[in-house]
């Protein structure tokens, strides 16, 4: 019942209640009458009274049964609502109401359903009906109007999810790889039907090794760091003199930066981690070496890096091309990540709309324990020096992880262990929110390649779950 039809209800509830007091008075003073109509004007204001609280209470009743029915429209119609037309929105909407909606006696039902995707993806679905009366009809109220709304929201928190993947050499045994690749893309697929709108959700994929791959159609750009590279690639050669009296002519030869294959590694000094710990941070590139992007000719480079993007064609063929090959060092492919989350050197972070909240998603996936960074490590056994910087214990867990963290950054940290490794703390150490700076419910260890799947799906159904706003 609207409000209105309440007030002028009442209205004429007080006016009877005046008119029956006035004639009442006059009936007290006659002296003519029967009994039978004294009896009917008593039982009026019992009746009137009784009545309206009975129309109102089936109105109410009426009322309840169509919230709920409203509600439930709501929710099946946003699971296609971005994707249909004003007019099947629309056609659905009532086809689902009326299925659901179990008060036969209401009438003339009105639906009306609207989607819009400003400021997050919302469906609207309002109704109304009319509920007859049994008792109000004798002071004119054949029918009450009663009236519902349910709104359900989702996209308003935009998703950014970072995937930091292992392709290191172990990656080729136990069918890792082939897991890896089935369960990324399934990954992209929910992503995918998550998203409303282009925008809704970005993704990035960051394949590891020891180095990472930025595209080698950079070789020109001004955040590199070329000192290592040059060494490596610089030959000299002499000539033979034809006498002891004549010297030996050399040349020395750099092989030009356009021969690069893309490969980065670790950020800071050559021969030692830089104090301002630029492998552990995403702050820009400066002038100084140390700030810049180191390029390495690894020869076990993984493929290129891809940045934010909804591009889900490009995103699945990157994952198709990836191939295990090199030593682990899962801190430079975690701060690879977050890289790609807030923009810098090759990667470029759309700017955030200030009509939505964001949630910054890394997940790092890898089967094996480090064992090589650009200064530690030999490539197949543990180095603890290189997961010191990723997780210090020895100085409360400083490092990669933390700054990640105290970012607002929300990290996922999936073991593959086939082959009876321990459990790695530091990556469960890791793993955790803004809140927490370690969650043990977003650390996974899969102890079979199949399980990698599951993993996925789990991490993907929490991020995209449908939110009731109203």
């Amino acid at each position: 019942m609207t409000a209105p039809e309440f007030n002028r209800i009442r209205v004429d509830v007080m006016t009877f209640w005046t008119s029956l007091r006035r004639n009442l008075g006059a009936f007290r003073k006659a002296n003519t009458g029967n009994i039978a109509v004294t009896f009917a004007l008593a039982t009026l204001p019992i009746v009137g009274t009784v009545g309206f609280a009975v129309d109102y209470s089936h109105a109410n009743s009426v009322k309840a049964a169509m919230q709920a029915a409203l509600d439930s429209t709501a929710l099946m119609l946003a699971k296609d609502a971005a994707t249909v037309s004003s007019g099947t929105l629309q056609t659905n909407a009532l086809s689902y109401f009326t299925a659901l909606f179990t008060k036969p006696e209401a009438t003339n039902i009105v639906i009306t359903a609207t989607y819009t995707a400003t400021g997050g993806s919302k469906v609207v679905v309002n109704g109304s009906a009319a509920v007859p009366t049994a008792f109000l009809g004798v002071i004119g109220y054949n029918n009450i109007t009663v009236n519902g709304s349910s709104t359900t929201a989702w996209g308003s928190s935009r998703l950014r999810v970072a995937l930091a993947l292992d392709n290191t050499g172990s990656m080729s045994s136990d069918g890792k790889m082939a897991a890896l690749k089935s369960a990324t893309k399934s990954l992209l697929t929910q992503l995918q039907n998550a998203a409303s709108t282009n925008g809704d959700v970005y993704v990035s994929i960051i394949p590891f090794a020891n180095d990472v791959n930025v595209g080698s159609n950079n070789y020109n750009a001004s955040w590199i760091d070329w000192a290592d590279w040059d060494d490596d690639n610089t030959t000299t050669s002499c000539s033979s003199g034809r006498s002891s009296r004549r010297g030996r002519s050399c040349t020395t030869v750099t092989l030009s930066h356009n021969q690069w294959n893309g490969c980065v590694t670790d950020r800071g000094g050559s021969n030692a981690p830089d104090p301002n710990n630029y492998d552990q941070k995403v702050t820009a590139p400066g002038t100084t070496a140390a700030s810049k992007f180191p390029a390495d000719e690894d020869d076990n480079c993984p493929v290129q890096m891809k940045g934010l993007s909804y591009d889900w064609t490009s995103m699945n063929s990157l994952v198709d091309s990836m191939s295990p090959a090199g030593s682990t060092n899962q801190p430079i492919g975690l701060v690879w990540a977050w890289q790609s989350l807030v923009g810098g050197g090759p990667l470029t972070a759309p700017a955030k709309d200030a009509n939505y909240k964001y949630t910054d998603v890394i997940i790092l996936m890898s089967d094996g324990l480090n064992t090589q960074n650009r200064w530690d490590g030999n490539g197949s056994s543990v180095s603890t020096d290189v997961d010191k910087r990723m997780y210090d214990a020895s100085n409360n867990g400083a490092g990669t992880c933390a700054n990640i963290k105290n970012a607002g950054v929300t990290l996922y940290t999936i073991q593959v262990n086939t082959g009876g490794d321990a459990l790695s703390t530091l990556m469960q150490n890791c793993a955790g929110g803004p809140d927490k700076f370690a969650d043990p419910a977003k650390f996974y260890m899969v102890t079979t390649s199949s399980g990698l799947g599951t993993v996925f799906n789990a991490i993907g159904t929490n991020l995209t779950q449908l939110r009731v706003a109203k």
